[in-house]
């Protein structure tokens, strides 16, 4: 269970200047950092079978929700880096999306933890110096609509959101698992 005083010791200060995108991105990364910690803390202790032990109807298991935020963390900030071009839609990468909710033979929470964590420090420096207001369209895709674009500003927003809710959905699980809870 995550302590209010461990919560608290995770808020970034606000940067020592007035500069608005210097505050933004600050804020961006601090929110990013909370939500990260909250998946990393619910996963914490656990061994390889329990991180692959589902506790609900859904086919989410902790383990493997940990993989898919690296895995989609992975793919949007590439997409900052090189456009619709990182999101190629084909059968590998829908393969891929699909693998990316589980552990597969020969991978472990360890493995991908460690995964998130390089996945991680590359996303933060990209959004230490990424033009916030820099955009690409999306891929073509049915679940976007045609001829829209994001910003990384967007995409960013993106991360914690989809970090947030995978969070929570982790929380859940872990709950169901042991009893444990992140916070409460």
């Amino acid at each position: 269970m995550t302590t209010i005083e461990e919560y608290k010791a995770m808020t970034t200060p606000a940067p020592a200047t007035d500069d608005p995108a210097a505050i933004e991105r600050a804020d961006l990364l601090d929110l990013l950092t909370k939500h990260r910690f909250f998946l990393r803390t619910t996963v914490a202790g656990l061994d390889d079978e329990a991180a692959t032990k589902r506790t609900t109807v859904s086919e989410l298991t902790l383990g493997g929700l940990v993989k898919h935020v690296a895995f989609v963390e992975r793919g949007w900030a590439e997409f900052i880096r090189r456009g619709p071009a990182a999101m190629e839609m084909t059968e590998e990468s829908y393969a891929a999306h699909g693998n990316s909710f589980r552990l597969l033979p020969g991978e472990t929470l360890a493995g991908v933890l460690a995964d998130y964590a390089e996945v991680a420090a590359q996303t933060d420096a990209l959004l230490a110096e990424v033009d916030l207001n820099s955009s690409h369209p999306l891929p073509e895709a049915p679940w976007f609509p045609p001829g829209a674009r994001w910003t990384a500003r967007r995409v960013i927003t993106h991360i914690v959101a989809e970090t947030a809710q995978h969070a929570g959905h982790a929380d859940i699980i872990r709950e169901s698992l042991d009893g444990q809870k992140t916070m409460g």
